[in-house]
Order: structure tokens, then C-alpha cells, then sequence
């Protein structure tokens, strides 16, 4: 299965950033990549006010977003926001194209480092398990990649690879977690693990996470495949799927999990 992950730096405006998804979409097409994994945020970046930008799921943004992923013959995952309760909005991976139509809110709302995103935020409830050519791919965003429980439910209900799309907060050692919680879930649940984040923006952080980049990919025993720096780039990796399976044979912590 060939993978995509494109490291982008969003704008607050949703219809530049759909540029930069068009662009993203047609390298990944050249690339003859099945699958592309933005970043979460892609429609819009954090810092901004969410709700008027919000859109539900079948709203313009993601129409259109639809309409790019199928015209290339490929799945892509993006992050958006969709309106919630109570003035709040979803912080939502989208997935669109090649058959593929589904979406994911974020469950672990990012309240930690003296940010409060469930202020603006309302916190989804159930994890999401998609098909992308006979592969279960799942889908978690950002500060889940703290709650290991998430990624072995996802492995539990089929996925072999899973998507961590981020717009990860800067700080003391925050980008050294980041690669530090991405290898550790892949191997908590023996899957693929396809992180990608923001790009660092290459502005002073604010009180809004922006990013910090080191996109990765990586394999069922934490092994990293691939990986970026800080700024904007691209990877594209084949992922050999059959792998999850052996590796489970071999490492079966699903199978021996007692609690």
C-alpha cells in the first residue's frame, strides 16, 4: 500500500488551504499513492475563531474536498472542523475519495499545557475504523496519541494501520514526545502508524497550537520508515501490510492484553 503524508503550514483561510489540498492531492496521484494523510487543522488553522468557519460534513469545503480525492483515484484524510453544541464546534478528520466517505471526531480534547481546547471544541465520542483497499486504516487526532487505549481499540476492530493527524504545540520537549508517543503506539498496537502534523509555521508560538513538523511513518515495531524536519515536505512510502500480521504472530500483545 503506497502512502502519502503531506506536511503543510494552513492558513486561517479555509479556501487558500483547499489550494494547498489540491496541490497536495495531485503530487500524491503523480506519486501513485492509494492513500494521502493531511494534517489535522488543514481547513483552518488553530488561533482563529473555529465556529464561523465550521462547516458539517457534507458542507462545501468538504464536497469539494470529495471532489479532488475522487478525480485523483485516491483516499485522503484531512482535518477539518464541523459545527458542534452549544456554540463549540467537532475538531473532524475528513475522508474522502475512492469509495471511501467517513469522518472522525477527535475524542481527546487537547486540554493540558495551559490550553484549553474544550472550550471551543466539543470532544467526539467513538472510535472510527475505515477501509482503503482491503486495509483497515484508523483515524485518531493529535493529543490522542497520549491514550494508548484508542489505538489498541482501533487495531481491535481491524485496523493495521492507523492515522495521526496533528497541528502538535510547540514547546520544551514537545517534539521529542511526539516522537516518542507515535513509536510507542505503534507498538501498543501493532499497526502502522502514519503521523503527520503541521509544518512549524516559523512564526513565535502563540497561545494556539500551530506545529512542529517530523512527520513520520511508522512500522508495527516502532521502527520509523520515513520521516521529515521541521518545515514543509512530503513523504511517500509503501507499506508492506502483511507485515502487521507477522509481527502479531510473533508479538501478540493484542492477544495477551488482560485489562
Amino acid at each position: 500500500m503506497r502512502v502519502a503524508l503531506a506536511q503543510i503550514s494552513s492558513t486561517g483561510d479555509p479556501r487558500a488551504n483547499l489550494e494547498l489540498v489540491a496541490a497536495e492531492v495531485a503530487a500524491a496521484r503523480e506519486a501513485g499513492a492509494r492513500l494521502l494523510v493531511l494534517p489535522e487543522a488543514t481547513m483552518c488553522r488553530f488561533g482563529v475563531p473555529l465556529a464561523p468557519v465550521a462547516e458539517p460534513v457534507d458542507g462545501p469545503w468538504a464536497s469539494a474536498l470529495e471532489r479532488l480525492a475522487d478525480e485523483a483515484g485516491l483516499t485522503v484524510v484531512a482535518g477539518a472542523f464541523t459545527p458542534g453544541e452549544g456554540g463549540r464546534v467537532r475538531n473532524t478528520l475528513l475522508v474522502r475519495g475512492a469509495g471511501v466517505r467517513a469522518h472522525y471526531d477527535k475524542v481527546h480534547v487537547y486540554d493540558a499545557f495551559g490550553y484549553a481546547e474544550s472550550d471551543a471544541v466539543e470532544p467526539g465520542r467513538e472510535p472510527v475504523v475505515v477501509d482503503v483497499d482491503g486495509v483497515g486504516v484508523g483515524l485518531t487526532t493529535c493529543y490522542d496519541v497520549r491514550f494508548p487505549g484508542l489505538f489498541t481499540a482501533l487495531a481491535e476492530r481491524g485496523a493495521s494501520v492507523v492515522v495521526v493527524a496533528a497541528s502538535w504545540g510547540a514547546g520544551p520537549g514537545k517534539a521529542e514526545q511526539w516522537g516518542l508517543l507515535t513509536r510507542a503506539r505503534a507498538l501498543d498496537s501493532t499497526c502502522f502508524v502514519l503521523a503527520c502534523g503541521q509544518a512549524d509555521p516559523g512564526v513565535p508560538a502563540g497561545a494556539a497550537p500551530r506545529g512542529v513538523g517530523f512527520s513520520c511513518v511508522v512500522d508495527p515495531v516502532g521502527a520509523v520508515l520515513a520521516g521529515l524536519g521541521a518545515g514543509c515536505g512530503r513523504l511517500v512510502v509503501d507499506l508492506d501490510v502483511a507485515a502487521v500480521e507477522r509481527v502479531r504472530a510473533v508479538l501478540p500483545v493484542l492477544a495477551n492484553r488482560r485489562v
